[in-house]
């Protein structure tokens, strides 16, 4: 299916309704090829995906100054004149 900008807003339901048919859907700007809209290969797989397969999850396991967030972030919000 191709589709342009104005399509993109006017006929989001038939977009989508051509993805769920499993169609690439290809986004016409003045009237050339800028993008390719695919479906996803298995609901199952971008279900899976969890904050926790991240490779960022649990960087700062380490830190030994974040054991007390609540600490931390009271020292994040103090001002930084107050010894005047």
């Amino acid at each position: 299916m191709r589709a342009s900008f104005v399509d993109l807003r006017k006929k989001s339901r038939q977009i989508i309704a051509a993805l769920r048919r499993k169609e690439d859907v290809t986004v016409l700007y003045r009237g050339k090829p800028a993008a390719v809209m695919r479906p996803i290969a298995d609901e199952a797989s971008a279900d899976a995906a969890h904050a926790s397969d991240h490779p960022a999850f649990g960087m700062w396991v380490d830190r030994k100054d974040l054991n007390d967030v609540a600490a931390h972030v009271r020292g994040l919000r103090k001002g930084r004149f107050s010894d005047l």
